[in-house]
């Protein structure tokens, strides 16, 4: 382990993320944004989820686990730059567990951003109100089901992702305070599946703080970690491909409320002494 990678983990182990680490080379970027929009004409409309406001239509993209499918985004999970910062916090030995491809589009018409006394655009209405889509305070491992190791999960920019456009929030240290409880979320337009949230009282909000990439940058949060991110009020898409690894020595917990099933675990790097993933491909 290096000396920045050895930094890299206790700041990581303290906080709970690490933020703007440099991945994607210009080329790299460039060539990663245009084979995505080739994956946005070759899916069509059927991919998009469909969030409705008292009078307007906003869109989630999502693609989920396609790098199955697609070599230059196996290549992605797999970048030197990623996995040199997965391995020096998870260990050698990393299961990739699972991908997705998240773009917040624009939900805001340019007819509805004002401008303020500061020069600072505004959108009317508060972040959450009139369905505009957000994603509420949570904690991922709530959802993942896994114990026996940590959920890592890597945020890769393809887009700015920065406040207008819903960039990451977090709260730092949080993932030292165990599982929280999570409740139905009471706002419209929350983006997590389940529509859960952890209740507002619990969430030290005023401690939270924005994690601004650039194109080609990465964060990375524990999942524990609590997090959210609020409406794309800009005119500009926020595209991100989000990226889960454990170690291997984790596993999955059965729940028959909730069965879960990773049918595209990989074995990222390392070897796998456990096999806890059986359908796990190398």
């Amino acid at each position: 382990m290096t000396t920045s990678t050895d930094k890299q983990q206790e700041i990581y182990n303290q906080q709970g993320f690490l933020s703007a680490l440099p991945v994607l080379t210009d080329t790299e970027l460039r060539e990663a944004r245009h084979a995505f929009s080739e994956l946005e004409k070759e899916f069509g409309k059927h991919h998009w989820k469909i969030l409705r406001s008292e009078s307007e239509e906003y869109t989630q993209y999502s693609l989920h686990n396609v790098h199955l499918q697609y070599p230059w985004v196996m290549g992605l999970t797999t970048h030197p730059r990623i996995l040199e910062v997965v391995k020096a916090i998870l260990g050698p030995d990393v299961i990739l567990l699972d991908s997705r491809f998240i773009c917040k589009y624009p939900t805001v018409k340019a007819a509805n951003i004002q401008e303020n006394e500061g020069g600072e655009t505004k959108s009317e209405g508060n972040t959450g109100e009139n369905g505009l889509p957000y994603v509420a305070w949570h904690q991922d491992m709530r959802y993942w089901g896994i114990a026996g190791g940590s959920v890592l999960s890597v945020w890769l920019a393809l887009d700015d992702s920065l406040k207008e456009n819903g960039a990451l929030q977090v709260v730092p240290g949080s993932h030292c305070s165990g599982m929280f409880p999570h409740h139905q979320a009471s706002r419209p337009g929350n983006m997590l599946s389940v529509n859960q949230e952890i209740p507002e009282e619990l969430v030290q909000a005023d401690k939270a703080v924005f994690c601004p990439l650039l194109a080609g940058q990465m964060s990375i949060h524990d999942g524990l970690l609590v997090h959210a991110s609020d409406a794309n009020t800009s005119q500009r898409r926020r595209c991100g491909f989000v990226i889960r690894y454990v170690p291997t020595c984790a596993y999955p917990i059965q729940d028959p409320d909730r069965p879960r099933k990773f049918h595209a675990t990989v074995l990222a790097c390392g070897t796998d002494q456990f096999n806890h993933f059986s359908n796990k491909s190398t």
